[in-house]
Order: structure tokens, then C-alpha cells, then sequence
């Protein structure tokens, strides 16, 4: 029996041609970028497994991935949680596991959207904000960013209240952090494959990159520049981070400050795996793994579904066919 794996990705090329290639080298496995169009209620996954690198930028996409989870289908990452997530909640969730984060405090919008009445809809909004224990707290400087952004767009390094409240003021919607700043030593970029495996690369953030967007590997013939114990503390702190979040693909950021690894950024449910930036080895060693994953997860039946309460009462239906209708 043939099981099909089905990719959905933007305008990214190296990854999505290498990872359907390889898959497809696979005795028994037919990968494909996955197609879709209108889909019925009573679906059923035409696919086993379902690689998601875009439902951030389509919402269509990520609407079927959850009809495609419920129809059967194994979804990485999974679209419910990936939908519920945000950076905060990381945060305050890896400060419970146990993991090193710089302090944060979560600061409400700025501003809000015309149908809010900011002097009957917010009665439950602290005002004004007490700045002094904010900063006090966070200290200075620090970081100004959205709690549930990406891609350094909308942060701020702030270095003073003057320089906080003009952030802060120009912030809009967003609802923001503010997060100490970790003058960082040296920096480490994790790519996590399947809560299993850990990829962690040296990563200089303030670097411009190859195709120029911000950071950049460094690329060293040994994986493991790090001390033994400081390697292995990332590593575990890495995976505590995927099992607790349930990603099988993301990567984690690590600013490392005496010794200590914080952990910085490790909600990226598509991490870059592009072979421009990766360079071969890297690209080909991430590739790999997904590859070998993605078809064990295909080959064992796997499913999202399983994680739900309402698995268990959705019955069963039949594949629905355009050509026959309902």
C-alpha cells in the first residue's frame, strides 16, 4: 500500500523540492506539494501526512489542515495548538519547565480597533499602567516586541523610559512585551525535528545573512563548539520545550550569558530550512530527518486527531467524491 505525504509551502524552493524528492526514494511513499481546492464537510484526508510551512501567511490553508487532522491526516505542526499559540504563553510556560528566560511582562495594546470604547469597553484594563514595577522589574535595556510576532518585525531595543514610552505609544494593535535584554556571549540556533532530534548551530542574530535578512549561521566543521555540558544543556532544554509545546518541527533560539542559555524565541512552527542559509551540510542533515519522520508517522498510522476529546465522538465516514456528490 502506497501512503501519500502531501507538503504545503510559499516561496520557499530547497526545501519543499529536496524533502518530496527524498520522500519519494522511499519504497511504498508518494510525496507531492499537497493540492487543494473546495473541500466538503465529511472529508477524509487524501493524505497520511500533511508538512505545513505556510498556513501562517493563507488562512484557507490552515482552516483545511484542521479539516484534513479531523479527516485523519497527521499534521505537522498540528494546526489547533499552532493556531492557539503565542510567544508569551512560551514564555511563561518555559519559565515553568524550568527553562532560562529573560524576564517578561506582557503590556496591553496601545491602542484598539474603532468599536472598542476605550471608556466602557476596557473597564477591566489597569490604567494607568504602573511603569515604575514594569521597570523595575524588566530593567534596562530591553527588548519591546509583539507577543506573537516573528521575524524581528515591530521590535524595539529600548534603553530608557523615554525610549519605552515612545516605542510603546507607537505600537498600535499590537499587544506587546517587554523582555530584559541579554547581552549574549554567544547564541545558538536549535532546529528540532520530531521532539527527537536537535540540530543546535552557532547563530549570530546581528548579522545580516546571505540573502539578506537578519542573522546568520557560523559555520564551523564541528557541530559541537559549545562545552560538552552546555551542549547538553540546550539539547534538553530544546526538546523539554517541543514535548511541552508539541511541535515536531520548529526551532529554538538560545543567547547564552555566563554560562546560562536563555531561552529567547522557540515558538517558529516553520523554522528556515533553506539551503541558502543552512548551507548543504545542515540543510541535508534537517532534510533527512524530516524525511525519515514524516514517513515513520505515514508508515505507523498516525494521526492528530487522537489528541482531542472530540476524536472519540466523530464517527467514521465515507470518502465524499465530487462526481457522486454527498
Amino acid at each position: 500500500m502506497t501512503e501519500r505525504i502531501g507538503i504545503l509551502a510559499g516561496w520557499e524552493q530547497s526545501f519543499p523540492q529536496a524533502f518530496i524528492e527524498r520522500c519519494n526514494r522511499v519504497p511504498g511513499i508518494q510525496a507531492e506539494f499537497a493540492k487543494i481546492g473546495g473541500t466538503p464537510e465529511r472529508f477524509v484526508s487524501p493524505y497520511r501526512v500533511l508538512v505545513d510551512r505556510i498556513s501562517q501567511e493563507v488562512k484557507h490553508y490552515r482552516f483545511y489542515l484542521k479539516a484534513a487532522a479531523l479527516g485523519g491526516a497527521y499534521v505537522i505542526n498540528d494546526p489547533f495548538w499552532w493556531s492557539a499559540d503565542d510567544k508569551f504563553f512560551g514564555y511563561s510556560l518555559a519559565s515553568r519547565l524550568g527553562v532560562a528566560t529573560p524576564r517578561t511582562v506582557m503590556l496591553p495594546q496601545k491602542d484598539y480597533i474603532p468599536a472598542i470604547d476605550k471608556n466602557r469597553s476596557l473597564r477591566n484594563l489597569e490604567f494607568p499602567l504602573n511603569w515604575d514595577a514594569i521597570v523595575e522589574y524588566v530593567g534596562f535595556p530591553a527588548i519591546l516586541k509583539p507577543a506573537d510576532g516573528g521575524g524581528w518585525k515591530d521590535v524595539t531595543v529600548v534603553r530608557t523610559p523615554m525610549d519605552l514610552l515612545r516605542a510603546y505609544d507607537a505600537s498600535n494593535l499590537n499587544v506587546m512585551t517587554l523582555q530584559e535584554f541579554i547581552d549574549f556571549d554567544d547564541y545558538a540556533r536549535c532546529i528540532c525535528i520530531g521532539r527527537e532530534r536537535v540540530l543546535t548551530i552557532q547563530y549570530d542574530p546581528k548579522q545580516i545573512g546571505p540573502t539578506g535578512l537578519r542573522g546568520r549561521y557560523i559555520f564551523r566543521d564541528q557541530e559541537r563548539w559549545l562545552p560538552q555540558d552546555l551542549h547538553d544543556r540546550i539539547v534538553n532544554d530544546a526538546l523539554r520545550l517541543n514535548h511541552a509545546l508539541g511541535y515536531d518541527m520548529n526551532s529554538v533560539e538560545f543567547a547564552i550569558k555566563d554560562g546560562v542559555p536563555y531561552a529567547i524565541d522557540f515558538t517558529n512552527p516553520a523554522p528556515d530550512m533553506h539551503i541558502e542559509h543552512l548551507g548543504e551540510r545542515f540543510f541535508d542533515t534537517v532534510t533527512d530527518w524530516m524525511v525519515e519522520f514524516c514517513v515513520k508517522a505515514a508508515k505507523e498510522g498516525r494521526t492528530i486527531r487522537d489528541r482531542y476529546a472530540w476524536s472519540k465522538m466523530a464517527a467514521e465516514v465515507e470518502p465524499i467524491r465530487w462526481d457522486r456528490g454527498t
